[in-house]
C-alpha cells in the first residue's frame, strides 16, 4: 500500500515538531518522493546525520511503504 505524503510530513514532523517539511510526489504512485527538511535540530550535524535523523523518523518504513525518498536537509539559516 502507497504512503500518503501527509502521513511522511506527519512522522517527519514527531520527531522534530520545529522543522519545516514540504514532500513533493514524484511519480504520482505513493511511492517515489522528494522531502526538503529544514529543522534547528540539525545545526552542528553532517548532511549523513542529518538524512539518518529523518529516516529514523520513517519507523523502518524506508525501502518497505515508502520506496524511494530523495532528500534534502538543512539547519535553518540564522
Amino acid at each position: 500500500m502507497p504512503m500518503d505524503a501527509k502521513e511522511i510530513e506527519s512522522l517527519i514532523k514527531a520527531r522534530m515538531p520545529n522543522a519545516d517539511v514540504s514532500i513533493r510526489d514524484l511519480a504520482g504512485d505513493g511511492d517515489h518522493y522528494a522531502a526538503h527538511v529544514v529543522s534547528p535540530e540539525f545545526k552542528g550535524k553532517s548532511r549523513l546525520q542529518q538524512h539518518k535523523m529523518v529516516y529514523e523518523a520513517l519507523e523502518g518504513r524506508m525501502g518497505g511503504v515508502l520506496h524511494a525518498l530523495a532528500l534534502t536537509t538543512s539547519a535553518p539559516k540564522e
